[in-house]
């Protein structure tokens, strides 16, 4: 019974933090206000997201090994703490490039932030239950990705966009405070295969590919080409995300007049849809099957892309967006959760932060890419060119990918 507790009051330190960390999301309705304030153009100022993307690709690439060595408590601790600094400085800023630079900082603690969250509470859960938590876990920052946006477009219009990057620094450095009370996953029993993959150096600051290629081994042969086929669609998964926070903000507001709260609104709508397949998405996981979830979170999007540059109303966008919502909803957490039954534990925070790695990489190109098609041609054009990669990461998990729940 009291450890039962325990695994309660530690799941719910976990869903608290987590929700207070979609308060990143109050920046974005500030993307068009940043072009009227620091007289730039809107592909540039969309790059607060790139930058924000660079700083995750950052903070991954270092958070296997602080996971795999110093436990969880030490990232919940100083991932927070990073991201709330760095917006809390933000306000200052007296040119777009200072906050392109702190963006860069907050989306590194965010990414050290966010693995740990992932590990504290696998280790928690029971392995039968392990897509329901996994899916909560990401519903419930959904959730705060979905409100938060609607309050930074409050702010926005209200105070100035420096309200919304200080409100986001309160979310962060209060969630350092539940960082000291989650209970510690400590250090795994670090692997030491070839080439020295376990070593400081080839795992945080400079991977090499020999060492990658020791971790990738450890998997087991018929499990490999799944996980690759889930580091893709983690890929495609993240690029489709950072379009829709880049892209649609400059779409609606530069291109259609839309205000900073109605911006907000239109996430918050898709938000709605996130937060209503939390429960059926973890049930679909645990009990149906990984594969029912990560196809469509990936084939579904490809629709809502095609048909955004064509639409012209608040309406139209809202269904729309409500697609990509239901997608973002059937992939709370089930390509964490699938890569999680393929990798072994000896090296599962270096494998995921690997899959992280190349989904942030996609994260930084998709709003550079998108940033250069909207001032070449039009912002709705990036969503067109992003189409074929969702379909083709929703054909290779179905074909290819094997179904990774055991029964």
């Amino acid at each position: 019974m009291a450890r039962f507790q325990d695994t309660t009051r530690g799941l719910l330190t976990i869903y608290a933090s987590t929700l207070l960390s979609g308060g990143w999301a109050m920046i974005i309705p500030t993307i068009p206000v940043l072009v009227e304030h620091f007289g730039v153009s809107p592909g540039w100022a969309a790059q607060v997201i790139t930058a924000f993307g660079a700083g995750r690709f950052v903070g991954t690439a270092a958070g296997g090994w602080v996971l795999d060595h110093l436990g969880t408590r030490t990232a919940l601790v100083i991932g927070p703490l990073i991201a709330g600094v760095a917006a809390l400085l933000t306000p200052a800023a007296p040119w777009l490039g200072v906050i392109l630079a702190l963006a860069l900082v907050m989306g590194a603690g965010d990414s050290l932030w966010s693995s740990a969250r992932e590990i504290a509470a696998i280790d928690l859960a029971l392995k039968q239950r392990r897509g329901r938590v996994v899916s909560s876990l990401h519903g419930t920052h959904n959730v705060g990705l979905a409100l938060c946006p609607l309050l930074g477009g409050f702010l926005t219009e209200a105070f100035g966009f420096k309200a919304a990057f200080f409100a986001y620094a309160v979310s962060a450095l209060s969630a350092v405070a539940l960082g000291f009370n989650i209970p510690d996953a400590g250090s795994r029993p670090v692997s030491t295969g070839p080439r020295g993959e376990g070593n400081w150096k080839a795992t945080m600051i400079a991977p090499r590919l020999s060492a990658l290629y020791g971790l990738y081994l450890q998997i087991q042969p018929r499990l490999r080409a799944t996980y690759l086929v889930l580091v893709l669609g983690t890929l495609a998964a993240q690029s489709q995300r950072i379009i829709v926070q880049s892209m649609l903000p400059l779409y609606a507001g530069s291109q259609l007049g839309f205000t900073p709260t109605q911006v907000g609104l239109l996430f918050s709508i898709s938000g709605v849809f996130v937060f209503a397949m939390i429960l059926p998405t973890g049930y679909i996981m645990d009990r149906v099957g990984r594969k029912w979830t990560t196809v469509p979170s990936t084939g579904i999007p490809a629709l809502a892309f095609v048909a955004i540059p064509f639409s012209e109303s608040f309406v139209e966008l809202a269904f729309l967006v409500s697609l990509t919502g239901l997608a973002n909803g059937l992939s709370l957490g089930s390509m964490a959760t699938s890569t999680y039954d393929v990798v072994p534990q000896s090296a599962r925070g270096r494998l995921q932060a690997v899959r992280r790695t190349v989904a942030e990489i996609g994260g930084i190109f998709a709003p550079l890419a998108g940033g250069y098609l909207a001032n070449k041609f039009h912002p709705g054009i990036p969503f067109l060119v992003y189409a074929p990669l969702l379909v083709l990461s929703a054909l290779l998990l179905a074909l290819v990918a094997r179904e990774t729940l055991e029964r």
